[in-house]
């Protein structure tokens, strides 16, 4: 999966890897608290929040011997190697940041109008978590492994709040501070 790598690749994938960890989803569900209604800072928050307890739950737990690239490194030659990384070691499937992603894009799908919007933040979510394999940080079933968790989790929180019995409460439309 890694065909092509260049400088200019290498600086892009090690940039915007980073809106992928838990830091983003964190201000944004922030920011839809203050801004949006309680149910759209639930669907990120919960999705997100979720999406990190189930994949850390299968990381440190059944999977936690599943180890990341570069403790392959010697087997693995031919694979090219962005330098100026720390490359995490241990605790690799399923993947945190694919997980974070899929969750984060999910929910920015649901809260966001727009005709073509979940292709979009569907491409972006795997551009996300494409970039943790550019970087040799993990593997591709950690990736697809963590776009399933982040999707199903993030659709589970999805159905609680728009489609659920639940889904009635009048709080869930509240906001934060008046308009």
């Amino acid at each position: 999966m890694q065909p092509v790598h260049t400088p200019f690749l290498d600086r892009s994938f090690s940039t915007i890897t980073h809106l992928a960890d838990g830091i983003v989803p964190t201000i944004l569900a922030l920011i839809l608290l203050y801004f949006g209604t309680m149910r759209s800072f639930l669907m990120m928050g919960l999705g997100c929040s979720f999406g990190a307890l189930v994949t850390q739950g299968l990381k440190r737990g059944p999977f936690a011997h599943m180890d990341r690239p570069f403790m392959f490194q010697d087997a693995l030659v031919d694979l090219p190697w962005v330098s100026g990384l720390e490359l995490n070691h241990h605790f690799s499937f399923p993947s945190g940041h694919a997980t974070a992603a899929f969750n984060m894009c999910f929910a920015l799908a649901v809260l966001i109008p727009g005709r073509f919007r979940g292709i979009g933040f569907a491409l972006l979510a795997g551009l996300l978590a494409y970039s943790r394999v550019y970087l040799s940080q993990h593997f591709t079933e950690d990736i697809l492994a963590g776009a399933v968790v982040g999707t199903i989790t993030s659709l589970l929180v999805y159905v609680l709040l728009y489609r659920s019995s639940y889904s009635t409460r009048a709080w869930l439309d509240r906001r934060l501070r008046a308009s």
